[in-house]
């Protein structure tokens, strides 16, 4: 087999699982929206890693050594959308206060992983890590997209779940802002993580 499939499966899980931009994003929206009007946000989010999986898998890192200034720009690019989804995040508030809002939709969705340095460490690692030299492109790419995408439907509805649980607790409550203000610092601080501290 080109992939080291049980290890990159315990791999995915603990990246997919942990906080980061997207899980926050997912967390804010399952609080303001409620998982059922989140779910076309949710899908968009797990097919979204897709269109960073494929370029990479055929010879997108190829381009980080000819011309490593493109993900240099992307790397600040992709912090500046997620610090301004923290922006949002920290001025919203639960429940469905406001009639003419509606939940981010299946598009909104795609372009989180796109955006987020997190998703982009990740793929990059799970080539680099448990891809076999020689591989056949097409099967290691297809075996890293079909894990990851199994393990983002499961865990990304939890943090989504999560998020609507929460506004149960809390909505309308004096400790409302304050989560929401954690929110958004815990995405600002996973991003950071990500372009400083190594991390992925």
């Amino acid at each position: 087999m080109s992939i080291a499939v049980a290890s990159f499966a315990i791999f995915a899980a603990s990246q997919v699982g942990t906080p980061g931009p997207a899980n926050m994003a997912l967390l804010a929206t399952g609080a303001r929206y409620g998982l059922r009007a989140a779910l076309p946000f949710v899908a968009g989010v797990s097919l979204g890693k897709q269109l960073v999986i494929w370029p990479v898998g055929f010879g997108l890192l190829q381009l980080a050594d000819s011309a490593p200034w493109v993900f240099q720009a992307l790397k600040w690019v992709s912090a500046a959308y997620v610090i301004w989804l923290a922006w949002k995040v920290a001025n919203l508030r639960l429940g469905q206060g406001d009639p003419t809002s509606s939940a981010p939709g299946f598009a909104a969705g795609l372009i989180v992983h796109p955006l987020n340095p997190k998703a982009w460490a990740m793929i990059v690692a799970g080539f680099t890590g448990f891809v076999t030299p020689g591989s056949d492109p097409f099967v290691a790419t297809a075996t890293i997209a079909a894990i990851l995408l199994a393990t983002q439907i499961v865990l990304h509805t939890v943090w989504t779940l999560a998020g609507d649980q929460i506004a149960r607790t809390l909505a309308g409550t004096p400790s409302e802002p304050y989560l929401m203000y954690t929110l958004a610092a815990l995405t600002v601080a996973s991003v950071l993580f990500v372009l400083f501290g190594g991390g992925t």
